[in-house]
């Protein structure tokens, strides 16, 4: 597989999107759509057509693509209630996440499905090989096909992102300054060392949520989603001066723990757990289309451009001092602290260095060690705040998931309108994904209540 810069000269494939397609990861993300009424697949074929034709010609190198080898419409047994296509639906998307794409042709699917479930009258799986591109590309991609439902002339539009605030206060004085850079670069050898540990010595308990087992990434997976509030969300980040992703990340954290304490027949739990939570690396506003995400020098290029933040599970303390909330606040600090430090980019370019001097398929097993080592990885996207349609058909709901990385849970979280979704991709036989659905939803609820109590005693 090769990019194409222009007629004659030919580039390879990304490192990172090597890393993606080798012996040692095949990873792919598979995007649903859920309609709200039975799609109408007749003007699919020219619309994907075009999306084709805007990123095959200009970089990747030119290919004939059948497209009815790509879009597959498959038959569900006739006449069933839409609680047994639901149940249908998710083992079929558990055995797509096991195929593995044909190399011999680009690495991409769409699959149709014309019957009702619980939530949907339909949905349109897009599955694509994460070395074609990371959640940014996917999603750039997914929305060039997109349009407003309510006035298709007006472009779609994203939640306003604000770049995090520092509440350090002002930092023009020298005496501020210099411990601030000193903690900084402390920080980042710190967290350097620990990654390149995580990477090759030392890794996660085995726990409720990691069996640790060889060749897990070659299993059944069971997926479940759940969908929370963005109002709600919105509330907790305004009383406890946090972000979106601080809250949903602590609730996750929350309700996974009370999982663990349950599956260990209610002892304490203190399993050494490590989530990996996916960072952007680019400056994100807003999504960008294809052909602005492929031009030279593009500000949000396509491809895969991200980073992984270790992120230790907080423990669950004696229910004497129990807050919730303390579950949020861990999770900012964390993350925070993590994001600050320079140390994902020279994990970025140790990959690199080992790439260069024993090619990509030892860098590609370095990347799987640190997926295997942890115990989940945690990747969310943003979408729409306008309800979307396709081929003129409205989307109602959106979710996706990650399939093929060597983790016995994964979890995705994706904005749309005033919706937040969460799907739990968990190893099945190993993880109950429905008990631990239930936890994280239990975790939302504790934590939104002890909020409302911060704000009584506030007054």
């Amino acid at each position: 597989m090769v990019l194409e810069k222009d007629d004659d000269a030919l580039e390879p494939v990304s490192p990172t999107g090597q890393y993606f397609n080798s012996s040692a990861l095949n990873i792919s993300v598979l995007a649903v759509l859920e309609t709200e009424v039975p799609f109408d697949d007749s003007e699919m074929m020219s619309l994907i057509r075009d999306v084709i034709d805007e990123n095959g010609v200009k970089r990747w190198k030119k290919v004939e693509v059948n497209l009815i080898d790509h879009v597959k419409v498959p038959i569900f047994p006739a006449k069933m209630s839409p609680q047994f296509y639901e149940k249908y639906l998710e083992d079929y998307l558990s055995n797509m996440s096991m195929e593995q794409l044909p190399q011999s042709q680009p690495l991409w699917e769409i699959h149709i499905i014309k019957y009702p479930t619980s939530n949907a009258a339909g949905s349109i799986i897009f599955k694509i090989h994460h070395s074609l591109g990371d959640g940014y590309s996917l999603m750039g991609a997914l929305l060039s096909c997109l349009q407003r439902a309510d006035n298709p002339s007006l472009p779609l539009t994203l939640p306003s992102v604000q770049p995090r605030a520092d509440t350090d206060g002002d930092h023009g004085t020298i005496f501020k300054t210099v411990p601030k850079i000193f903690w900084s670069l402390l920080n980042t050898v710190s967290d350097f060392l620990g990654s390149l540990m995580k990477s090759s010595l030392v890794d996660d308990d085995l726990s409720p949520i990691r069996s640790g087992d060889i060749g897990i990434e070659f299993r059944p997976v069971a997926f479940t989603t759940m969908t929370f509030s963005l109002c709600q969300i919105k509330q907790i980040k305004a009383t406890l001066g946090v972000t979106v992703n601080d809250v949903i990340t602590g609730a996750i954290f929350l309700g996974t723990r009370l999982y663990m304490q349950e599956m260990s027949k209610g002892s304490s739990d203190h399993s050494n757990s490590t989530a990996l939570v996916l960072l952007n690396t680019r400056m994100f506003r807003s999504y960008k289309s294809v052909k602005e995400m492929l031009e030279p020098n593009a500000a949000s290029p396509w491809g895969n451009h991200f980073a992984f933040l270790h992120v230790p599970l907080p423990e669950l303390v004696d229910s004497t001092q129990f807050n919730p909330i303390e579950f949020v606040r861990k999770a900012q600090q964390i993350i925070k602290r993590k994001r600050s430090s320079f140390a994902v980019y020279l994990t970025a370019a140790f990959i690199e260095i080992v790439k260069k001097l024993r090619g990509h398929e030892v860098a590609a097993q370095c990347i799987h060690k640190t997926l295997l080592n942890t115990s989940m990885v945690i990747t969310n996207m943003i979408g729409p705040v306008e309800k979307m349609s396709l081929a003129n058909q409205a989307i109602k709901g959106l979710y996706f998931v990650v399939a093929g990385n060597p983790q016995s849970l994964t979890v995705t979280i994706v904005s749309y309108m005033d919706k937040l979704r969460v799907t739990l991709g968990a190893e099945k036989g190993f993880i109950d994904g429905q008990k631990l659905k239930s936890y994280i939803e239990e975790a939302f609820q504790m934590i939104l209540q002890s909020a409302a109590c911060e704000i009584q005693h506030m007054k």
